[in-house]
């Protein structure tokens, strides 16, 4: 199985549950802080990429003039049909739409199953000049938790492809032909038990993964404030939600 079925089927897998396995897919402040960097206006064509079951989408129906959708898991972009004015099922690294061809292009928790930089070079080739390219990313802290951040969200997610630390978001904005690039941080406080439910692993992956945190170094434990009571272990994960303009 290549690397995109290995996506396809992890997110068929999830696709029931996926709404509710993390705080942050239903985050309003998280919600409120990509619409404050998209700023869409009723004009706006909007694409969604890796809309997945459309809780970005939602956040945008009934305030643009255009929604649609792109991801590659029929399973997970059925569930965003009643949301979009059309839903394409393709790989963000072949979009199937004209150069500039929105004015606003957005992508949440996604760029970490795609090839880059393609992707990211090609959904700013599908935004008009001017327009505005929003990334929001799930990221480590810094050079001191990342490796044993990429250790637990692989063992959550096999099909994950990239681990990215505050910076790297912004960089592949820049790389890819925007400027200015701007980022906001937003802080989710995780129950691990719940995270780790995802539908798609199974009771022994979960268990590696509250193993790791139990395990885990001094500077790990402080970065992400990971605290234990009752057997339930919480940490603070990091957003990072980063905007470009084109050029």
């Amino acid at each position: 199985m290549n690397e995109t079925e290995n996506v396809r089927t992890h997110f068929a897998d999830r696709a029931g549950t996926y709404d509710r396995s993390s705080a942050w897919c239903t985050d309003d402040a998280l919600g409120g802080l990509m619409l404050s960097a998209a700023a869409p206006r009723p004009d706006h064509a909007v694409l969604d990429v890796a809309c997945g079951t459309g809780l970005v989408s939602r956040l945008f129906a009934g305030r643009v003039r255009r929604l649609t959708g792109v991801d590659i898991t029929p399973e997970m972009a059925e569930r965003a049909r009643d949301v979009l004015d059309e839903l394409v099922i393709a790989p963000a690294e072949e979009l199937p739409f004209a150069d500039g061809a929105f004015d606003l292009v957005v992508c949440r928790q996604g760029i970490q199953f795609m090839t880059l930089p393609d992707a990211v070079r090609e959904m700013v080739r599908v935004t008009r000049p001017g327009g505005r390219v929003v990334l929001t990313h799930l990221c480590a802290y810094g050079d001191d938790d990342r490796d044993e951040y990429a250790e637990i969200l692989r063992l959550r997610n096999p099909a994950r492809r990239h681990f990215f630390r505050a910076g790297d978001v912004e960089a592949l904005l820049a790389g890819a032909g925007c400027a200015p690039v701007r980022s906001q941080r937003h802080v989710s406080v995780e129950d691990v038990d719940v995270w780790s439910d995802n539908g798609a692993i199974g009771e022994d992956a979960r268990e590696a993964i509250r193993d790791r945190y139990r395990r885990a170094s001094p500077a790990f434990r402080a970065r992400h404030a990971v605290a234990e009571a009752d057997g339930r272990i919480t940490d603070r994960m990091l957003f990072v939600v980063a905007s470009g303009t084109r050029v």
